[in-house]
């Protein structure tokens, strides 16, 4: 069953905006008040994206140790350069940055993860073991944010059907998958593996699944 959808929101007075050089190119930053959405998601913003279709959208949550801090844990900072970059090349898109760490579970228990994770367990059975779901993510936020962005249609930049699912659960017209597959190594190998064969992430670039006829 699909989730309830939200009335489109209007962004009058509830965003902040300003432009963003980068590493990878210009583009225009927006925050949103906590009106709009709770946490303090950001999107980084490539060229005119509202009424177009087919906008490459890259949803990432945020990962301090991996982003920030440079771990090689995981391939959250490869993944979150690289699509900035494809952004950049493609001269159009959304990078939104949901602060939503450690698929869902926060900081303090993404670190308790980590520990488990030392003594053996995978990233799936540490988050099971501490009492979470394997991935406890929800998309409601993202899909406020593109309908304030007002992109008619997007293509998400994806190894990670469920982000599919969600969105369209939330409304959102995913048209097609971006693959973002990043070269394994030695400390992250076993980590993208997991993620492969437990949560189903798609290491090679097969397309995206149909959306299923909507009814009127």
């Amino acid at each position: 069953m699909s989730a309830e959808r939200l009335p489109n929101p209007k962004p009058e007075d509830r965003i902040a905006s300003a432009e963003l050089p980068t590493r990878h190119g210009d583009f225009r930053v927006v925050a949103f008040s906590q009106d709009v959405v709770p946490q303090e998601h950001v999107a980084l913003v490539k060229g005119n994206v509202a009424g177009r279709e087919a906008v490459p959208v890259r949803v990432h949550s945020e990962c301090l140790t991996g982003d920030v801090l440079g771990s090689r844990r995981c391939d959250c900072r490869a993944q979150l350069e690289a699509s900035i970059a494809l952004l950049e090349r493609e001269g159009v898109g959304i990078l939104l940055y949901l602060r939503q760490e450690g698929r869902g579970i926060g900081l303090y228990n993404k670190i308790r993860a980590y520990r488990l994770q030392e003594q053996g367990r995978d990233t799936v059975e540490a988050n099971l073991e501490l009492g979470f779901g394997n991935d406890d993510r929800s998309y409601r936020d993202a899909a406020t944010l593109l309908r304030i962005l007002g992109p008619r249609s997007v293509r998400l930049v994806t190894n990670n059907l469920r982000k599919i699912e969600g969105l369209r659960a939330e409304g959102i017209e995913v048209i097609g998958r971006i693959p973002l597959v990043i070269e394994p190594d030695e400390h992250n190998a076993g980590y993208l593996r997991t993620k492969a064969e437990k949560l189903g992430h798609l290491l090679d670039p097969e397309p995206v699944p149909p959306a299923r006829r909507r009814h009127a």
